[in-house]
């Protein structure tokens, strides 16, 4: 299981050490367009259909961090610079887009 050792906030990315000795370095456009809050990533009802919230229009606000906060001991939730703040990341899923970010 993955753990973050640290997280820090640059200008244009956030900086990640992993209990693993890796360090990734995530862009913010990519973080934020990952979200995976409902609103953004849609959820499924007992049938499997797939309902999304209603689109926000972003914006650079839209890719200014503001906060990160742990939860618990496996993910974090970011709070953007235009009040999103819904996501929580789980650490498999921030190595898997520091991952498809760093192959490209």
């Amino acid at each position: 299981m993955l753990h973050i050792l640290d997280v820090q906030q640059f200008p244009t990315g956030l900086a990640i050490r992993w209990d693993d000795a890796k360090e990734s370095f995530i862009e913010y456009k990519p973080l934020r367009d990952a979200c995976p809050c409902a609103n953004c990533s849609g959820e499924s009802d007992i049938f499997g259909t797939k309902y999304f919230g209603i689109k926000r229009k972003k914006n650079e606000q839209s890719y200014h961090l503001v906060s990160v906060q742990k939860v618990g001991h496996y993910a974090i939730q970011l709070a953007w610079a235009d009040k999103h703040d819904s996501g929580i990341y789980t650490y498999e899923l921030l190595r898997q887009i520091d991952l498809s970010e760093n192959a490209k």
